[in-house]
């Protein structure tokens, strides 16, 4: 009855691998059991899945209904969706957990399992524990039901509940991944013209990478922008809890530029409030926050972590660079990059009716994409800690939130161990080319001491 994971699988804020590699129906039936375990350990019944449009997803989800039901849990099946709308289905039904199987934002050979257990984020720990129980076979026994629900309109409908944003010309790429059919029935449901790229879902996302945070996946939306002369482009990624977007003059508009934006209609309502942005995102976002009068608070990057701190600071808003944007304001608290699109259409009519003005009064940062460099699971996390200890020494000014962020006088760098890949992480941003290209070079010395390849340049 035991079973062993692939241990590279099992991530900090979800299950995850290639399938035929690290993952395969054997380990999604095992997560089943250990799954609905923790639910009837925990007093539940039932549990809502959902999957994304990956060509194995059905495989995988069949087969994790198998153990979830052999464990004594009743399943609602939601059916293919992206995402948000199995978190919204674990908010709103009768049911006391939720799986969505899902490879996110990974190239098309990957999938995984995002879990919400009584609508808390199911990670760190959790995850282990399932494996736990999976070698030890320490499983419930039962013999749950299984039933559908469509719950896709319903969850259209609540994403454009007291809609207040206006008539735009707005394109949308949905990049072949699970938001594309809900992104079909907004834009018949919102006044102002549409255009529609890749709402098929196709698991082999033969049009482009459906990440919307490198600029490249971006082409395309750029291009039907400025064709039809739009006043602006949406994007998602594969499992539509990461947004994108650019411009009227097809200029990215980044994940904490979105946050900057989305956190002013929010503050009006709500004076003082605290607004969360991961340690990744630009100083102008955090003084931004403050000169609007809210609160800004720096916190670790993943969206478990990030969902947990809401609560605790009874924050109506957060975000990352990645395009995870969490709504508590009006909404559950969880990433959902359909409905932070409706109120982005919202706040921009809001602050004066142009997303292009609005980016181009924004303060002009010299920075870098996130620049990853590998590094195995055991020695990124080491690499980071002989940072910190070389930078106390020298009497830096550092920011330990997440890794090592490192104010200067140029700006700040940051260095951070993935949680999700073996890879370290890094950033800089600075007021001139000059401030970057020495803050580059602190990265390179710092990751060269510790046996890392360094970047060239801030040219990359």
């Amino acid at each position: 009855m035991a079973h062993r994971f692939d241990p590279t699988s099992l991530r900090e804020y979800d299950i995850r691998g290639i399938v035929g590699k690290a993952l395969g129906p054997d380990d999604a039936t095992a997560i089943g059991r250990g799954f609905g375990t923790r639910v009837r350990r925990a007093g539940g019944t039932r549990v809502a899945v959902g999957y994304d449009g990956r060509t194995h997803s059905p495989l995988l989800e069949a087969a994790l209904v198998e153990g979830l039901t052999a464990s004594g849990v009743d399943v609602v099946r939601i059916g293919l969706g992206p995402t948000p709308m199995l978190y919204y289905a674990e908010a709103t039904l009768e049911v006391d957990g939720g799986v969505q199987i899902t490879g996110s934002h990974n190239p098309g050979e990957y999938n995984g399992f995002k879990m919400v257990l009584q609508h808390k984020p199911f990670f760190g720990a959790d995850i282990q524990d399932l494996g736990t129980l999976a070698e030890a076979g320490d499983w419930d026994e039962g013999e749950g039901t299984v039933s559908n629900y469509e719950i896709m309109d319903d969850y259209t409908n609540r994403i454009m509940a007291g809609y207040a944003g206006g008539a735009f010309k707005i394109g949308w790429d949905a990049g072949n991944g699970a938001a594309g059919p809900i992104v079909d029935k907004l834009v018949t449901m919102l006044p102002g013209e549409h255009h529609t790229l890749f709402t098929e879902v196709d698991g082999n996302f033969p049009n482009h990478h459906p990440d919307p945070t490198d600029e490249k996946n971006l082409e395309d939306l750029k291009k039907l922008v400025k064709d039809k002369g739009l006043d602006f482009g949406l994007a998602f990624d594969g499992d539509g809890d990461r947004i994108g977007a650019v411009d009227g003059e097809g200029r990215v508009v980044w994940g904490d530029q979105l946050l900057a934006i989305l956190a002013e209609p929010v503050l009006r309502e709500l004076p003082g409030a605290t607004i969360i942005a991961d340690v990744k995102a630009s100083q102008a976002l955090y003084d931004r926050i403050a000169e609007l009068g809210g609160k800004p608070l720096m916190w670790k990057t993943g969206h478990s972590l990030i969902k947990t701190k809401m609560k605790e600071t009874d924050s109506p808003l957060a975000g990352e660079m990645s395009g995870h944007i969490f709504f508590a304001h009006d909404y559950y608290g969880f990433d959902d990059a359909l409905y932070a699109a409706i109120r982005l259409i919202r706040a921009v009519r809001v602050m004066g009716g142009s997303l292009t003005d609005i980016k181009s009064a924004m303060p002009v940062m010299i920075n870098t994409p996130e620049m990853r460099f590998q590094s195995s699971d055991d020695r990124k996390f080491k690499v980071v800690e002989e940072v910190l200890e070389r930078l106390a020494a020298s009497g830096a000014d550092v920011d330990k939130t997440d890794g090592a962020r490192v104010n200067t006088v140029d700006g700040w760098w940051l260095l951070r161990a993935s949680n999700t890949q073996d890879v370290l992480v890094a950033r800089a941003e600075a007021k001139d080319e000059a401030g970057l290209e020495r803050l580059m070079g602190m990265i390179n010395d710092q990751l060269a001491q510790s046996g890392v390849e360094p970047v060239l340049s801030a040219g990359h």
